[in-house]
């Protein structure tokens, strides 16, 4: 039988030699096969991208928001890329008036807003370079960053101007400006004024530019665009310098790979913005929707309350990273066990017919338009009703979650892959094909992908299956860590960038990410377990909030420390007689026991192999969060930081486990 293939080999695979490690063939996307597709010369910068746009599409609303009326959010009002534009131009020749020369640095600190737009536009019309500053982070990170990319200028969010102005924050002092998103306490004015920072309200600023006009200083390709902070697992975090060309090849790529599709991306399209804007992911789809002269609008800042948004927006285009959509699938699911047993089994009779006929080939609005009426519009419409496209990054996305998206929203859903450093794009699925579930899909357009030999972990890219660390070449790739010239040295080689994942070549041509090289750990018995890729695994059982398993290369077992679902826990202690706390539950025994048993019923289902259970447990009532470090600004999570706070749990359950396994001896 013959596979379709998805991507191209460019070039061979060479053997390790000379204690250089092996590296598998080169492979890009079908639509690069003879060469990369050339870039748009009218649109190489950022700058050209919007101004182009705006030029094409004054009157087409750009950003929509929601304002707070009488205690509750209203609809979304909207401004047009004119009324943007026009801003941006103001916005522009007051960063001018305070003093900013092209080259400067811009810090941009708060929420997903359309101010946050307006502010990097201007900074993309005066060669100026935007640094995003965390939202998610507290004043440690946004300290290091100000003095790191030497920020002049910042644009803050109301409520994070006092976290700048805290005296934890001691580079706040280099900064010549302060400008709000909305307006300034009389005590924040004095507080900055006292450590020689200009402040301005968002009116004031714009009162500045309007009497100061000057003209834009448009960037050239090779200028800096971005320099957009990673939060690293341990340590610092990386400046990752982007180019203005590296960003529109992105943009480009996105245009020729979707070209290939009959369903195509118009001004119509409407995006959600709520994945934080500091972040690639984010950042990526909204310069793409900006060039096509669609519409973004931002959720109201409440992520438990983003159904609300998605009901009053109603977009047709959603992105987001694993954990949300285990959040929905989690909500379908429940939403399930709720029904009675006679149309649950008609649900699932219905899933079944359609997955058999998009199994078959058959394109998800074709496969069973019954079910779709019957059964599965009710599931597009918790997504607002209009979905298109749903696009799954940041992290793999489980199989299982996959699949029933795919057959129960009744719109595309693909994974991608990338990272800041490659712009959030380095694979990508492709829509309707179910031999991708699972996978991260083809090389990008402007991407050449191999994957290297990882000898102390056991992964050869030039043996069945393929597998070793993704190193891409691409023409979207960052130009280095700023500051650090050690760091980029270390990253790439002979110009290929090493991403630290860990992917596997499938035999249609396509990726999938098993872990990360750090991630891995091998165990006392020498079998290699990919931790992270096992948590996605253990993620979907209903008990399960969150969790976060250990291994020791000391030990032959696997520990896991858990943070149950509360609402199952609760059905499951009033099963059970017990009518405590969830605290109080959550050190009884009975229901470590019924976790781990459920935790074995995961793998069971998902043939993992034996030392790949889970043999203990630490319960844990409350979740991992970023205000303790434990998890990053992207959510992932700070396993020494875990393992600092979890040791001596860890250390008396691997006593207890040793004890457990004499006694059986």
């Amino acid at each position: 039988m013959n596979i379709k293939s998805y991507s191209v080999q460019v070039e061979s695979g060479k053997e390790g030699q000379d204690g250089k490690p092996s590296v598998g063939p080169v492979y890009r996307n079908l639509l690069a096969k003879n060469e990369f597709p050339p870039l748009d010369p009218s649109l190489s910068t950022s700058w050209d991208i919007f101004r182009s746009s705006t030029e094409k599409h004054p009157g087409n609303k750009m950003l929509g928001w929601r304002e707070l009326v009488d205690g509750k959010f209203g609809p979304y009002v909207w401004k047009t890329y004119k009324e943007v534009y026009d801003e941006v131009l103001v916005l522009g020749s007051a960063l001018r008036a305070s003093g900013a020369e092209p080259g400067a640095r811009v810090g941009i600190y708060g929420a997903n807003c359309p101010q946050w737009i307006v502010a990097m536009e201007a900074c993309n019309a005066h060669s100026l370079i935007c640094v995003p500053l965390y939202d998610t982070l507290g004043p440690g990170a946004v300290n290091f960053i100000i003095d790191h990319a030497e920020v002049d200028y910042v644009f803050a969010q109301d409520k994070k101007v006092k976290q700048i102005l805290s005296p934890d924050c001691v580079s706040a002092r280099r900064l010549k400006a302060l400008v709000s998103f909305t307006s300034l306490t009389e005590d924040e004015k004095e507080a900055a004024a006292k450590i020689g920072i200009k402040p301005y309200t968002w009116n004031e600023f714009f009162k500045l530019g309007k009497e100061n006009p000057a003209e834009p200083s448009p960037p050239q390709p090779y200028n800096i665009c971005t320099i957009m902070y990673t939060s690293g697992t341990s340590g610092d975090p990386k400046g990752v310098v982007i180019t203005h060309e590296s960003g529109a090849a992105s943009v480009r790529g996105v245009d020729i790979f979707l070209e290939q599709f009959e369903d195509k991306m118009t001004v119509d399209d409407v995006y959600l913005s709520f994945l934080p804007l500091a972040h690639i992911l984010d950042r990526t789809i909204e310069e793409y929707f900006f060039h096509k002269g669609a519409s973004v609008g931002y959720y109201h800042g409440d992520l438990n309350a983003l159904r609300d948004d998605l009901m009053e927006l109603q977009p047709t285009f959603f992105a987001g990273v694993p954990r949300v959509f285990e959040k929905i699938y989690e909500g379908i699911k429940k939403g399930l066990q709720e029904l009675r047993p006679r149309r649950r089994k008609i649900f699932d009779i219905l899933y079944r017919y359609k997955l058999s006929w998009m199994n078959r080939g058959y394109k998800q609005k074709y496969a069973s338009p019954l079910a779709d009426l019957l059964a599965f519009r009710k599931v597009k419409a918790r997504l607002g009703g209009r979905i298109r496209l749903v696009v799954s990054g940041g992290a793999p996305l489980g199989s299982e979650i996959e699949e029933f998206l795919r057959v129960t929203c009744c719109a595309f859903v693909v994974q991608g892959y990338g990272l800041t450093e490659t712009c959030g794009l380095t694979a990508i699925g492709y829509p309707d094909e179910m031999s991708m579930v699972g996978c991260v899909g083809a090389p990008f357009v402007c991407s050449e992908i191999r994957l290297e030999e990882v000898p102390d972990m056991g992964y050869n890219p030039l043996a069945d299956p393929p597998r070793g660390e993704i190193c891409v070449r691409a023409k979207n790739l960052f130009s280095g860590y700023h500051k650090n010239p050690e760091l980029t040295t270390e990253a790439i080689k002979d110009g290929w960038f090493h991403t630290g994942d860990v992917g596997e070549l499938l035999p249609n041509g396509t990726f999938k990410i098993i872990d990360r090289k750090k991630n891995v750990v091998k165990l006392s018995q020498g079998e290699y377990v990919a931790l992270e890729h096992l948590e996605q695994v253990y993620g979907i059982t209903p008990i399960v909030e969150d969790i976060w398993v250990y291994g020791d290369s000391f030990k032959s077992m696997l520990v896991a420390v858990v943070v149950p679902h509360e609402e199952t826990a609760k059905i499951w202690a009033q099963d059970n007689g017990h009518d405590g706390t969830f605290t109080e539950l959550c050190a009884l025994d009975d229901f470590k026991s019924y976790i781990l048993s459920e935790l074995k019923l995961t793998a069971v289902r998902n043939k993992l192999r034996g030392f790949e259970v889970i043999k203990g447990i630490v319960v844990e009532p409350q979740v991992f969060d970023v205000e303790r470090e434990l998890l990053t600004a992207t959510m992932k999570k700070k396993r020494n930081k875990l393992l600092n706070l979890y040791q001596a749990d860890i250390d008396k359950l691997y006593v207890k486990l040793d004890e457990e396994r004499k006694t059986e001896l």
